[in-house]
């Protein structure tokens, strides 16, 4: 009989390709996937282990599902990803409830406990009929800012061949998939292991060559070295999303150099106006960290300016969280009081809100292709429907959605239509189809 398998995948999008790949390499006949709250045999949980947040949210994931294996509800728990990686003793004595640990590194040695041998990491079982998919190109980092546990966990950066990227990309095309997520810890570093030298700009042009794919969306882009021939194909391309993913943390010397970044200020002022003018219309999304160590009311304060002046049409940003074994927790004290940091971060945020919303605003009256991610419940007296959607200016779980009204029964998910937009929201639009 088929052993009955459940997945809960916590953290970022890289930890939900690192479960298709596994799934991918269960056999049909020997594993059954189920969902919802349902006796199984294994209960298997890829964690996060990024900042206390996502800390705290997988350990209580992991003692719910020691619950449900107490209730009789779960034969087996097994746990992966980053969390166990990074804690790798603490936590089979915290836990001992749970049955095996695995590290985000260990895929193979968890294959061999679930009885499978495993094969390449090339394929993948899509957890959602989805228009789109991630694609790591890239696993780990070298970067070694003083925040990031990432280097901890993920260890050194180590690009993926671009043979095997390109053929996981033709076969989630072919499998319905039209926009790719290109993902890594720092995209614009891939290549350099492999091929001593930046590929980004090369891998994206070999992508789109496939047949079928529409949007090809860059992630995670480390401001520092960044390749001039991604701009090249930003700008050129017509299937890369005109749209950057381009996390720049601060904007103050002082906290940019407490924090490793290896730039500075007028560096990073001058990428975002060349990114602007290389690439008119494009989109950009940033995060940065409020209450960094050393943060100042006047580099807050410089922070906001900067905001103002660069005028991002995505931003979020987050609480500076001290991490055990990093540079920082081990070099500089935490000294931004948390009341500091929340009142920073509600501060920064008002601002964005305001930004976008006049930057929505400015797209009333414009039309758009866009891509069906799902539906909202029809009305139960018109009957109509609300697809809820994306233009290639947003991306995916992170920003603004676009809703259309009375798009034609026969659309459906992973569809792509065009649209006018017809009013604003602060982060959502809404639109009718053409």
């Amino acid at each position: 009989m088929r052993k009955r398998l459940r997945v809960i995948t916590l953290g970022c999008s890289k930890n939900t390709v690192d479960t298709e790949h596994l799934l991918a390499q269960l056999p049909a006949d020997a594993f059954e996937l189920v969902d919802g709250d349902v006796p199984v045999d294994i209960l298997l949980l890829n964690t996060c282990g990024f900042i206390g947040d996502a800390k705290e949210e997988s350990v209580n994931a992991i003692l719910e599902a020691v619950e449900a294996k107490k209730r009789g509800e779960a034969g087996e728990v097994v746990v992966f990803g980053c969390l166990s990686q990074r804690y790798p003793a603490e936590l089979p004595a915290e836990i001992p409830e749970v049955d095996a640990w695995f590290g985000a590194r260990d895929l193979s040695p968890l294959l061999r406990h679930l009885g499978v041998e495993p094969g390449p990491f090339v394929t993948r079982r899509l957890t959602e009929t989805k228009g789109y998919a991630y694609l790591k190109i890239s696993e780990g980092c070298d970067r070694r800012c003083s925040y990031c546990a990432i280097p901890l966990i993920r260890g050194a950066h180590r690009s993926v061949p671009m043979e095997e990227i390109v053929a996981e990309a033709e076969s989630l095309v072919s499998r319905g998939v039209r926009e790719l997520i290109l993902i890594a810890q720092d995209t614009t570093y891939y290549g350099l292991d492999l091929y001593h030298r930046r590929s980004l700009g090369e891998l994206i042009g070999r992508l789109s060559a496939i047949p079928g794919l529409v949007w090809i969306r860059i992630h995670y882009s480390y401001p520092a070295d960044f390749p001039e021939d991604v701009l090249e194909v930003m700008a050129h391309n017509p299937k890369v999303c005109k749209y950057l993913d381009i996390p720049l943390q601060h904007i103050a010397d002082p906290v940019l150099d407490r924090m490793h970044r290896h730039v500075d200020g007028a560096w990073t002022r001058a990428l975002i106006a060349r990114l602007r003018r290389e690439v008119p219309g494009v989109a950009l999304r940033t995060t940065m960290i409020v209450g960094h160590p050393g943060e100042t009311p006047e580099a807050f304060g410089e922070l906001l300016d900067f905001v103002r002046e660069a005028r991002f049409e995505r931003l979020g940003a987050f609480m500076y969280s001290e991490e055990e074994g990093t540079w920082g927790a081990e070099h500089l004290a935490d000294d931004v009081p948390p009341e500091t940091k929340q009142e920073r971060l509600e501060t920064l945020m008002d601002l964005q809100r305001e930004l976008s919303l006049e930057y929505n605003r400015s797209r009333v009256g414009t039309s758009c292709l866009v891509m069906v991610d799902g539906f909202l419940p029809a009305d139960p007296q018109s009957g109509s429907r609300i697809a809820v959607c994306r233009s290639e200016f947003e991306s995916p779980e992170v920003d603004g959605e676009i809703l259309v009204r009375q798009l034609p029964v026969s659309v459906q998910v992973g569809d792509m239509v065009r649209v006018r937009i017809v009013a604003a929201e602060e982060y959502d639009l809404m639109a009718e189809a053409l």
